[in-house]
């Protein structure tokens, strides 16, 4: 057994599996008998305190707001890996990834605008569609590993990783509400210690790990959303150290597994588990569940490949070496897997207050998209990269 589980965590695609499996068993204990006590213990109250500092939120608001900035430091880690020493180092590198991703972000949310404009009240979730699962996309195509081409998993890897930055802008323009001014000042400081720190070349994690969780504490109670912390503190970590240590990648390197492992699909299982009582056929016509469904569906690779055509017509980027116009369709499609991160945009952009109905309509919405996206998103990489 120990053995079989070793072999299976050693897969490419093992995170992804993971996160389907989570997401299958959220929505099977949000539909039978032990439904109630699914909810009861993602809305479990869980207080940190600390003298007349305390934090008071319940074990999904843990989730999504805590163990999703040690994702997003994650995220921040390997955007400045691949800024200074990877895939986005050089203009020719990130220009084709870029506009591609660039135009997966805006498509998407035009086209959930355009369907969803007659209702005021879904207009904060454009940005739901706009976001790309990278455990997913990547796991999807680990799959073919053996016949896809190098240059296109990195093409991937590198227009995710501009998705996210898109995202996290996205997060930290319009879903800030309520700054308080002394947890900002809080905020400030931490961050000059953190930036301080890097330009030391300090190398000692704990001493990141330190700061960071006041900074993480600092802009959750400033009113900016906690992620942006992962992120700062994952680009303050250096990638080198005084005497040649290599801190980023070894944090790195700790991190990775536990946020394939753990993080993601915990937050899979928090998030995913959509009850379908009351659900009939009539609400796949609901305007919020087509708007992210067809974004996702739709938008993505239209946005996606479109801009790259466009930007390889123009002469403003060029093909990788290696890989054709066919397959960048097929990484196009693949990029509707929104799944967590849509999850988590949906989840700032309707809160409870925005009932039930919505939230659940939401998540169907990213679980269609997600779902059709998947399957023929793998359909036509198994086609294009077909070994002769």
């Amino acid at each position: 057994m120990v053995q079989l589980i070793q072999r299976f965590l050693k897969l490419e695609s093992a995170g992804g599996i993971l996160l389907l499996f989570s997401a299958a068993v959220a929505m099977l204990l949000a539909n039978s008998p032990l439904s109630n006590q699914y909810n009861d213990f993602l809305n479990l109250p869980v207080s940190l305190q600390i003298g007349s500092f305390s934090i008071n939120k319940t074990l999904i608001h843990w989730i999504n707001d805590g163990f999703m900035a040690v994702f997003f430091v994650l995220v921040g880690m390997e955007v400045k890996k691949e800024l200074f020493e990877g895939a986005l180092s050089t203009y020719q590198q990130a220009i084709f990834p870029a506009i591609a991703a660039v135009g997966g972000m805006i498509v998407p949310a035009l086209v959930y605008w355009f369907i969803a404009k007659q209702d005021p009240s879904l207009a904060n979730g454009w940005a739901i569609p706009m976001a790309t699962d990278i455990a997913f996309a990547l796991g999807i195509m680990a799959l073919l590993s053996k016949q896809v081409p190098l240059p296109l998993k990195i093409f991937l890897l590198a227009l995710a990783i501009i998705d996210d930055l898109g995202a996290i802008v996205v997060i930290a323009l319009f879903f800030s509400h309520e700054l308080s001014v002394q947890a900002l000042i809080f905020s400030g400081i931490s961050i000059l210690t953190l930036v301080l720190l890097n330009r030391f070349r300090v190398s000692a994690l704990c001493a990141y790990m330190v700061i960071g969780a006041i900074l993480w504490a600092s802009v959750l109670k400033s009113g900016v959303h906690a992620t942006l912390a992962g992120v700062i503190i994952g680009f303050c970590i250096p990638l080198t150290g005084k005497k040649g240590e290599r801190p980023l990648h070894d944090f790195e390197h700790i991190l990775a597994p536990w946020s394939s492992f753990v993080i993601l699909p915990l937050f899979a299982f928090a998030n995913a588990g959509v009850s379908f009582d009351g659900i009939d056929v009539s609400m796949i016509s609901s305007p919020l569940l087509l708007a992210i469904a067809c974004g996702l569906i739709i938008g993505k690779p239209v946005g996606v490949f479109g801009f790259s055509y466009i930007s390889v017509k123009l002469g403003l980027a060029k093909l990788p070496d290696g890989i054709n116009l066919k397959q960048i369709f097929a990484v196009a499609v693949l990029c509707g897997i929104g799944f967590t991160m849509s999850m988590f945009l949906a989840s700032l952009a309707f809160d409870a207050d925005a009932g039930e109905s919505v939230n659940t309509l939401s998540r169907l919405g990213i679980l269609l998209g997600s779902t059709i996206s998947a399957t023929l998103g793998y359909l036509f990489l198994k086609q294009t990269t077909k070994l002769n």
